[in-house]
């Protein structure tokens, strides 16, 4: 195929050529679900890339592989232009064998002081920017020197007070196009996700308008953990200037079935040091017990395994484990239906009012999230109003964790809900299913890793002295 044919390609969304083609120094694209914004990014640089040599960073907040970058979605459009003949592709670059275009691929939460030294660069690709913070804007806004350089600003809206919204779309700066695009634009739309779109329409109004119509909700209180605090807990124990401490924890989420997927989060004491997730088989438990154990054996810790459905097996495997491998790693089982811990004890020590565990708790999931979730909002008041708090009551997460944007979705997204007693509980999975939500896997092995525990562990361990 001639690249001179490539914009009548079906494979580019024709409403949004006007926006393309608008000379500007900022592109901002945004809107809900399903709309093409990045299909339609990844045509149009493909399309320039094969008409003149051009830099193009294209970053995202969290990248620790290059799975997670438009990499593959640049690849994708190549071939379904028919041109991959013309370019050469790399483990971590792409290049167009005639113009000399070049595709880098960047994450700036680990990479933006890099970022400050790159030099010709034409556009700035900013792929999920609803996570891009002022700081990072006031980097990389000089960084972008060159003569009719461009950013391309491409989010799905979440909150007004994001600082994406608040900087490009409330209070539009010069020499910007922006443009809301939707599903409802979207000319390549199958009639199975447009069947998916309209049941959720159905459902619930206001979810449908967030999720497809990328409308930013106004708030985020009526989740357990706020989107915020997750955010400034990332690299906090460098930002604070802490020991991690000495504790070592692995929280194992089980997959139950069906898509559903296995989670593992490793925690060195205040600190999330590693994030995993992996699909496996119904019958393949021991296979992910087997993992889970391994990294556990690497650094000596302890692991808390969810107990419900398949996982309640989860701990005569470990206990096999350890006699297989001569270890007395302490396993326990976490089952978020359990009562209370410390029932009687008050939920606020120091308030007289407080109400009692057992009274404010529906179960021992609701009272795990809400103690993680001090510890976010310690954390953050830490962390961005100079607060001083013990570090045993602080959390952190390193930078260099896998899987963060999906982890600080998760980890934001259950909301609060109320038994029949009037009792605190985290929305349901099934509540979350009805919302478009997946089973926040990650999210649940990192409050494991993290939740307060009273009792001992409830399998026995097996020493080298008496196997």
């Amino acid at each position: 195929m001639q690249t001179s044919t490539l914009t009548s390609r079906p494979t580019l969304n024709p409403a949004l050529r006007d926006f393309w083609l608008t000379p500007a120094r900022n592109r901002v694209l945004y809107g809900g679900r399903s709309s093409s914004k990045s299909w339609d990014a990844a045509g149009f640089a493909i399309f320039l890339a094969t008409k003149c040599r051009i830099r193009v960073l294209c970053a995202r907040q969290f990248q620790n592989k290059i799975a997670e970058s438009v990499y593959t979605l640049l690849k994708i459009q190549i071939d379904r232009f028919g041109l991959r003949s013309e370019f050469t592709i790399t483990e971590n670059a792409i290049r167009h064998n005639g113009t000399g275009a070049e595709f880098m691929f960047y994450g700036l939460w680990r990479h933006i002081d890099e970022i400050k030294s790159l030099e010709g660069i034409d556009i700035c690709w900013i792929e999920e920017a609803h996570n891009l913070t002022e700081e990072q804007w006031e980097i990389l806004e000089p960084t972008l020197r060159k003569e009719g350089s461009q950013f391309w600003i491409l989010f799905n809206p979440r909150l007004v007070t994001d600082f994406v919204w608040r900087r490009f779309i409330a209070r539009t700066p010069p020499n910007t196009v922006k443009r809301q695009i939707n599903y409802t634009e979207n000319p390549f739309l199958s009639e199975t996700i447009l069947k998916v779109i309209e049941a959720k329409r159905a459902e619930d109004e206001e979810e449908y308008r967030h999720i497809y119509l990328g409308e930013p909700r106004e708030d985020d209180d009526s989740v357990v953990i706020k989107r915020s605090w997750v955010r400034a807990a990332l690299d906090a124990c460098r930002k604070l200037g802490l020991d991690r401490g000495p504790r070592r924890r692995v929280g194992f989420d089980v997959a139950d079935s069906g898509e559903d997927k296995n989670a593992l989060v490793a925690v060195e004491g205040i600190e999330a040091v590693r994030v995993e997730e992996w699909k496996t088989r119904e019958d393949e438990l021991l296979k992910s017990a087997g993992r889970v154990h391994a990294v556990a054996r690497g650094m000596n810790a302890e692991i808390d395994y969810d107990s419900i459905g398949v996982g309640a097996f989860a701990g005569a495997h470990f206990q096999s484990l350890n006699a297989e491998f001569g270890v007395t790693l302490d396993y326990h089982r976490f089952n978020a239906g359990d009562g209370v811990l410390n029932p009687d004890a008050k939920v606020d020590a120091e308030d007289p009012q407080s109400p009692k565990n057992r009274d404010y708790y529906a179960n021992l999931k609701a009272q795990t999230w809400w103690a993680v979730a001090k510890r976010f909002r310690n954390t953050f008041n830490a962390v961005e109003k100079g607060m001083s708090f013990p570090a045993s009551e602080l959390i952190s997460i390193n930078p260099a964790c896998d899987h963060l944007d999906q982890l600080i979705d998760e980890l934001s997204t259950p909301r609060r809900d109320f038994d029949n007693a009037g009792r605190v509980k985290v929305e349901s999975k099934k509540d979350l299913g009805k919302r478009d939500v997946p089973s926040p896997n990650l999210a649940d092995a990192f409050v494991m890793a993290f939740a307060p525990r009273e009792q001992k562990p409830t399998a026995w361990v097996l020493t080298r002295s008496n196997r």
